[in-house]
């Protein structure tokens, strides 16, 4: 049982999704390839969430 309740662990997912769209540390890299890392996972964790909610909603119309 353990073994599976550590599969579906989705707390660290959850926790990157919330310090993805934080304000950056002060004393973190400012790097340009690190921002462009940054803005390109924002785009992609959104267009996620909207096409989730989108393919739920269509779920419920049917």
């Amino acid at each position: 049982m353990s073994r599976l309740r550590e599969q579906f662990k989705v707390g660290e997912v959850f926790t990157y999704f919330i310090r993805v769209f934080q304000k950056p540390k002060p004393g973190a890299p400012a790097n340009f390839n690190i921002r462009a890392m940054h803005t390109i996972n924002k785009i992609s964790i959104l267009m996620f969430l909207i096409c989730l909610i989108v393919m739920i909603y269509r779920a419920f119309i049917r």
